[in-house]
């Protein structure tokens, strides 16, 4: 009994993870969960890092039983960019961009679908999305299972982020974590996942030429249909001219 409980609990664990399609969703992996996972903690840590206070801890008056600690290996530090308040609560200030690919199509701001259709709204055209339009900038379903799979591993994973911190803090926390701990080796492709705003403004352009393209084809299809129509009506003309020339004769 205690074995097949076990099983179920591991399958959970994998399946909570998956990439499940379900209605167009398409559900964090945990190579974009850990991902995000380090960079909202390294930005929480470089926010404080500058901070060069020196703490005094230990009881009573005598300055000499005070042990000092650094800010920036104390206890403190950890504590407040992990917990205070929850690192991972960081992960519901994204958005999904669905326009992008892979882990990238997670990121903070606006997405330029939802700019282009707040834009229309703006302008005063009608927009349905099947949704109110207060809740068009509402936490996605696919963010807020990426906050919750964040809370998991932060959880599963705290005495190697403690080791980290006060051991490693010169190794690379998103090898550290997820490369060497966390993912495995057929699950690391999104964490070289990188973007570059160049890259997309290039992309935006090709799609703009190719839209154009399009639509100058079907403008031509439909000159093309019309000359024919044309044509056609100009040789029953000619044809009932003839007939008339013949009766004449």
């Amino acid at each position: 009994m205690a074995s097949v409980l076990m099983f179920l609990g591991i399958a959970f664990i994998q399946t909570s993870f998956a990439d499940v399609s379900s209605d167009g969703v398409i559900m964090p992996s945990k190579c974009e969960v850990c991902k995000y996972l380090v960079v909202e903690l390294q930005s929480r840590l470089d926010e404080t890092g500058k901070n060069k206070e020196v703490l005094r801890t230990g009881h009573g008056i005598d300055p000499a039983k005070k042990k000092q600690v650094d800010y920036r290996k104390s206890d403190l530090r950890l504590i407040e960019a992990i917990h205070e308040p929850h690192v991972c609560k960081r992960i519901l200030e994204y958005n999904l961009h669905k326009e992008r690919k892979g882990s990238l199509r997670f990121a903070k701001g606006r997405s330029q679908t939802m700019d282009t259709l707040h834009g229309l709204v703006d302008k005063g055209v009608k927009v349905e999305l099947g949704i109110p339009y207060e809740l068009w900038d509402s936490t996605s379903v696919e963010v807020a299972h990426m906050q919750r799979l964040c809370d998991t591993i932060v959880e599963e994973y705290e005495d190697a982020l403690e080791d980290w911190y006060y051991n490693h803090q010169d190794e690379n926390l998103m090898d550290y974590l997820c490369r060497d701990r966390v993912l495995r080796k057929d699950d690391q492709e999104c964490l070289a996942e990188e973007f570059i705003p160049e890259l997309e403004k290039e992309e935006e352009e090709e799609k703009k030429e190719e839209e154009t393209e399009k639509k100058t084809k079907k403008k031509n299809k439909k000159k093309s249909k019309k000359n024919m129509k044309g044509e056609e009506g100009t040789t029953e003309e000619e044809n009932q001219e003839a007939k008339v020339e013949k009766d004449e004769l």
